[in-house]
């Protein structure tokens, strides 16, 4: 059996979803699962198509102590227990820098290319770059694609992509990049399915998670998005505090002695939702949570992305849709329904009960502003990806590379 592998790592985890590509033009999602607690309590997990349980084992810490051992320790299981010889692997690659619209199969060049980048995503772009790494080095014929985060928003215009700084600083590399492409690519096509007139019309996306954006889109193509240079700006965030005056960072560092690094790890570590309530980062505990400091955090939440959604509606010279999607936006009805009151001065106009019964459609007929809820899937996406890449290659060439790919 063909089959694409994708994997998202992170830090502490390793997603990771199979797909077969059998069929032309049709991806059947196959496995999906997840090695998560690397280097403290290894856990292996996964489930079929139809959410049957396939494995849930825990490693000794030794074992699976990095992300290379934890993809290692998943290959292993995908080869000897479900018979899977990948043929391609597609990886989630947060940052591309100015160089990357599209995706790209990668080699020692390209790689060392990104690598560049590690200092604009500290959280994302070292642990995307590991398994791509190892598996490199030890299997050099496998084809291996990165899909970037960024690359959706390479369409901005000039206005939207610079900041007021002298513009060397630009042709260096420093710009409004924009982040969760992936993401709102697959919402924009979801959407064309569900409502193809709005999807052609203004709509704004917001992908609503421990990271959090959102993005303004005309006819489907990005235009603007709360993001910029690196994946700190916008809305709060788990750890990451959003929009900030400059010289909050100028005053950490002139007037408290806080070095350069400490200043990293408050942004990306200790702020957000985690810093204003002293509680979590966890939206839901916060919620269940009557401290004022979680209180706080939510609302903050909530008045950002009114804020935001303003800004965004601005740049599209109106509004026909609102799209949830990610964590946050599919599943908490009371953050969805606080955002749509925020904005009813833009004609939309709330339904509560299409809202708490998980409908797709969240709005009511008069509403001039459409309300929608669509789940993201950024692994189908990356799959999508790097299957149309590999394409004009050939399935002999394709079922070569499988037979030299082994895990183990």
């Amino acid at each position: 059996m063909e089959a694409v592998l994708v994997v998202n790592a992170g830090s502490s985890s390793v997603k990771f979803q199979v797909f077969d590509t059998a069929q032309a033009g049709n991806l059947r999602r196959l496995i999906k699962g997840q090695m998560d607690g690397i280097g403290t309590r290894p856990r292996l997990r996964a489930v079929a198509a139809d959410e049957r349980a396939l494995i849930d084992q825990y490693y000794a810490e030794k074992e699976v102590a990095d992300v290379p051992a934890a993809l290692h320790a998943a290959g292993k299981w995908l080869r000897e227990s479900q018979k899977l010889e990948p043929v391609a692997v597609g990886h989630r690659v947060v940052h591309g820098g100015p160089d990357y619209d599209r995706p790209v199969r990668v080699n020692q060049e390209v790689l060392a290319h990104l690598e560049r980048y590690v200092s604009l995503a500290p959280l994302h772009q070292p642990n995307n770059l590991a398994p791509i790494r190892s598996l490199l080095s030890r299997f050099p014929d496998l084809p291996q694609v990165a899909c970037f985060d960024t690359a959706f928003h390479r369409g901005h215009s000039a206005v939207a992509d610079h900041y007021a700084i002298p513009e060397r600083f630009y042709e260096e590399g420093v710009r409004r990049y924009g982040f969760h492409g992936l993401s709102y690519e697959y919402v924009a096509e979801r959407l064309r399915d569900i409502a193809p007139t709005l999807a052609s019309g203004r709509v704004i996306i917001a992908h609503l998670g421990s990271g959090a954006s959102m993005c303004a889109l005309l006819n489907g193509r990005s235009v603007e998005s709360t993001m910029g240079f690196t994946a700190l700006d916008g809305l709060p965030m788990g750890t990451r505090p959003g929009q900030i005056d400059p010289g909050v960072l100028l005053y950490l560092i002139a007037e408290k002695g806080m070095k350069a690094d400490a200043v990293q790890d408050l942004l990306y570590r200790d702020s957000g939702l985690k810093g204003l309530s002293g509680i979590s980062n966890d939206m839901r505990e916060l919620q269940a949570n009557s401290a004022p400091g979680a209180k706080l955090a939510v609302d903050y939440f909530i008045y950002r992305v009114g804020l935001c959604a303003g800004m965004l509606a601005a740049a599209l010279g109106g509004l026909d849709a609102f799209v949830f999607t990610a964590g946050i936006g599919e599943h908490s009805t009371i953050v969805r329904a606080r955002i749509a009151e925020c904005l009813t001065w833009l004609g939309a106009v709330f339904d509560p009960s299409a809202n708490e019964s998980a409908k797709s459609l969240i709005s009511r007929p008069e509403s001039r502003v459409a309300l929608y809820v669509v789940p993201t899937d950024e692994e189908l996406m990356i799959a999508r990806q790097t299957v149309s890449l590999l394409k004009p290659k050939s399935a002999r060439s394709a079922g070569h590379a499988a037979e030299k790919f082994s895990p183990t």
